[in-house]
């Protein structure tokens, strides 16, 4: 989903067609939550009863899955993403610091959205840069060796409309 896209409402045709296009097998729980989440921008609670019967799981094992990994959401994002590399060699290079003031710079917590809609601040654990932390993602786009200065100066961007 790039930044210009909004995430579209919750349309039951759309979830008709990805469960279409995918086997009716357990093992197509994965690749059918990121088809949704790719096609809507997040995995709309409305659409767990109907992956649910589809794989003949229950509604609770779908929630399990779509709860248990990080990368899903269950509400519509922001109009941006930034997601902070939380593993190891990030946090060796001031990820925690970095995180921190991305908490405060935006007024929310991970896996919640500014109030005014601006953006999501997701957790990631390794963008693959590893040797030049800390990193982050903005709507999927790397930036490496990132500072909190950095951070405002790209919030400011965002934020004002532009392109990070």
């Amino acid at each position: 989903m790039g930044n210009m896209d909004p995430p579209r409402a919750w349309d039951g045709a759309a979830l008709e067609q990805i469960l279409h296009d995918h086997p009716a097998t357990q093992d197509a729980l994965l690749p059918i939550l990121h088809a949704i989440q790719d096609a809507l921008g997040y995995v709309p609670p409305d659409a767990v009863p109907g992956v649910a019967d589809r794989l003949n799981l229950s509604r609770a094992e779908v929630h399990g899955v779509l709860t248990y990994y990080h990368h899903f959401r269950q509400h519509p994002p922001g109009r941006h993403v930034i997601e902070v590399c939380r593993a190891e060699a990030c946090q060796a290079r001031g990820a925690d610091r970095l995180a921190a003031h991305a908490e405060q710079a935006l007024g929310c917590g991970f896996h919640e959205t500014r109030l005014d809609g601006a953006v999501t601040l997701q957790p990631v654990y390794c963008l693959g840069h590893c040797a030049v932390g800390p990193n982050i993602a903005v709507d999927e786009q790397p930036h490496a060796r990132m500072t909190p200065a950095r951070f405002d100066a790209l919030l400011r961007t965002l934020v004002e409309g532009g392109a990070p």
